[in-house]
């Protein structure tokens, strides 16, 4: 457990913009449940006791939000020339700027916060649905772990269940992948002890086809959340087509 032991802390989470450079970066990984089963709040508890038995330190609560959009149209007939995954994305380490997403032409934008304002007035685009991710967070050692549901807002039906892994002394990419991945070896070592219906996905976007480096930054993070949300969607698809 050396990964999980070191005694030096780095600073609290702040937004870490293209232009805001500072140390840091983040895995979001989603529950994929086996075949023939599904999540449940039992899961996540389960999950939660294992951060807490390799030594992790609870600090409180997270959340952020994913908000899909739809285009308001006087004329149907334009519907196909607007992009139909359309997401609207905030991430609690920055509490004052927005990120979208567009998966389908691999374009992800930052904007102040007051855009969502700006487009309710305007009403170019309107709220299809949105979705919490929350839980709470975790120190140990260099690492923050957030464990948390997926639910839409307003309900406390349970969607997914997602963790963000952050390593704090390391900005690039490339340079934190090792030691990412051990600790993920471990995180999963110590997980699959618990003899749970299903393990964490992890998945890593191609970064480079949204035009973004190899230093990360927050619109990495949306990346990932809009990477999140459509594996969580097939999953949901997938248990519905087999019951169907």
């Amino acid at each position: 457990m050396l990964l999980c032991s070191g005694i030096w802390s780095s600073p609290r989470s702040q937004c870490h913009t293209a232009t805001t450079k500072r140390m840091t970066i983040k895995r979001v990984l989603h529950w994929q449940p086996n075949v023939g089963t599904s999540v449940n709040s039992q899961i996540l508890n389960e999950v939660s006791q294992c951060v807490e038995s390799i030594n992790g330190v609870k600090e409180g609560r997270w959340k952020a939000t994913l908000t899909f959009y739809k285009p308001m149209l006087r004329d149907q007939s334009l519907a196909s020339e607007f992009p139909r995954d359309f997401l609207g994305i905030m991430v609690p380490e920055c509490p004052n700027k927005y990120f979208f997403v567009i998966r389908t032409q691999r374009i992800v934008l930052e904007a102040d916060s007051t855009i969502q304002t700006i487009m309710e007035k305007l009403q170019s685009y309107k709220m299809r649905v949105a979705l919490n991710f929350e839980g709470f967070q975790y120190q140990l050692g260099d690492f923050q772990l957030r464990v948390g549901k997926v639910v839409p807002t307003h309900s406390e039906n349970l969607r997914g269940i997602v963790m963000e892994v952050e390593y704090l002394p390391i900005s690039s990419i490339e340079k934190s992948r090792q030691i990412m991945e051990e600790f993920l070896e471990i995180w999963q070592e110590a997980l699959s002890k618990r003899t749970l219906p299903g393990h964490f996905m992890p998945m890593e976007p191609n970064f480079i086809e949204y035009g973004l480096s190899d230093h990360y930054s927050s619109q990495h993070t949306a990346v990932q959340y809009a990477t999140v949300m459509a594996q969580l969607i097939a999953s949901v698809q997938s248990v519905q087509s087999m019951r169907n």
